[in-house]
């Protein structure tokens, strides 16, 4: 019987996999179609080309998209991360009153979507004039809910003995967050940076609302320059979808083994 549950699970698994992956893999196939071929939809392009990649490339200033979304997508996430490290360390560690109350606060974000905030968030940068600037571009990635919960999550798994045995040999908090926890954290550290990377990399709304300059859009903005009023060009939008993916297949290639093995960790603590 549980032979059976594991098959069930696995086919399971299997197709909601597939699922995910099919819209992504038809996208990038789509992105060295010619521009007839989607007249007659279709899988697999009849004569691929290079030709849209260069066309977009000529069209638009990838190269300075590209280093705005780095920019900010780097700024935010270490920003996020720094502060999640920071707040996870007093939740799990320190012992003060208002603890739990002001813990469920933090975790309030988490079931309120992003989007209510946005007029709120302008006006605040505005009035700070950090329009068309980076901070401005990722100061609302700054603190995120579900980083700080998770890391909470593996400091109490941390022994209290470990922290005490370090102060006793003249260790501080500083020195045993940065030079014992964020090691033996590490892997979750990594994964957690990716997800936050990724997801600031993605968001489309907020760049787009806080520049004005065409040399300050991020890349997912940028794509959109690419819709006229004639009409849609498939074949050039895929193909600056499909560039938009690169440093993001190159981040989870260079560190999925860190991914997996996070993943083992929460595993076996479950």
């Amino acid at each position: 019987m549980r032979k059976k549950y594991t098959l069930l699970f696995s086919l399971l698994a299997l197709v909601l996999s597939l699922m995910v992956i099919f819209p992504l893999f038809a996208g990038v196939l789509g992105a060295f179609k010619q521009a007839d071929e989607f007249l007659k939809p279709s899988l697999f392009p009849k004569n691929p080309t290079l030709e849209n990649f260069s066309q977009v490339m000529s069209m638009l200033p990838v190269g300075r998209f590209f280093m705005n979304s780095v920019i900010v997508a780097l700024l935010g996430a270490g920003a996020r991360m720094l502060m999640a490290l920071l707040a996870a360390y007093a939740f799990s560690f320190f012992d003060f009153k208002g603890k739990k109350v002001l813990f469920f606060l933090l975790l309030g974000p988490m079931m309120l979507p992003g989007d209510i905030l946005v007029v709120t968030n302008y006006q605040t940068v505005s009035s700070l004039q950090l329009l068309d600037t980076y901070l401005g571009m990722a100061i609302t990635s700054f603190v995120g809910a579900t980083q700080m919960f998770m890391l909470r999550q593996q400091f109490l798994h941390t022994p209290k003995a470990l922290r005490e045995s370090s102060f006793l040999d003249g260790c501080g908090d500083f020195r045993f967050m940065f030079s014992i926890l964020f090691p033996l954290s590490r892997p979750v550290m990594i994964t957690l940076f990716v997800q936050s990377f990724i997801n600031i990399w993605n968001v489309y709304l907020w760049p787009l609302l806080v520049t004005n300059r065409t040399d300050m859009r991020t890349i997912q903005v940028g794509i959109t320059m690419l819709t006229t009023h004639d009409g849609t060009a498939f074949h050039l939008v895929l193909a600056g979808v499909a560039l938009s993916l690169i440093p993001a297949f190159i981040l989870f290639f260079c560190l999925r083994k860190a991914i997996a093995r996070s993943m083992e960790e929460g595993a076996m603590v479950g």
